[in-house]
């Protein structure tokens, strides 16, 4: 007898990975959303259930429209049914997304964490944050999405700001 594997979690905290890290930056291409997403590994492992986590290895790449994260290894966290927590690691992992006005943000860090429950995103080692508008660096950086606080820095390391003068 055939045993069918319902892959509807799977495939749906793959799909929210990506839509969760997206959420992070405060002016994402607002149509992202909607488009094709393509999600790339050399290795996927995990449980296909509701309370489980999957581990994606090896170049992993995630695309839907202009969003683009690559790393080496991401870990989705499911409870309930629902991605509670993501993390990607990477020499650097990274983000990029391009804006509804056409500007580039590239995100990177050698860990990215995202705490759904607590809508809060934190960046850690080598940190930096790109825009057009400026920039910060460091070792950490902890975004909190509901309150647009941004928290940043660590013991023994320093931030660097650097913001652009506008031309208009």
């Amino acid at each position: 007898m055939t045993r069918v594997v319902d892959r509807t979690p799977f495939l749906a905290a793959l799909a929210l990975l990506a839509v969760a890290l997206a959420a992070g930056t405060a002016h994402a291409r607002s149509d992202d959303r909607n488009q094709p997403m393509r999600i790339n590994a050399d290795d996927v492992d995990g449980v296909l259930q509701d309370n489980a986590d999957v581990s994606l290895s090896g170049n992993v790449r995630i695309t839907q429209g202009t969003l683009d994260i690559r790393a080496d290894r991401a870990k989705v966290t499911m409870r309930s049914g629902e991605i509670s927590h993501v993390t990607l690691w990477g020499s650097p992992a990274r983000l990029r997304q391009v804006d509804d006005a056409g500007n580039p943000m590239d995100a990177s860090a050698r860990q990215f964490d995202y705490d759904m429950s607590g809508d809060v995103i934190v960046l850690q080692q080598d940190v930096s944050v790109v825009q057009p508008r400026g920039t910060i660096t460091g070792e950490k950086l902890v975004y909190n999405l509901t309150t647009s606080r941004v928290n940043a820095g660590a013991a023994g390391s320093r931030v660097v700001l650097l913001i652009q003068h506008s031309t208009a």
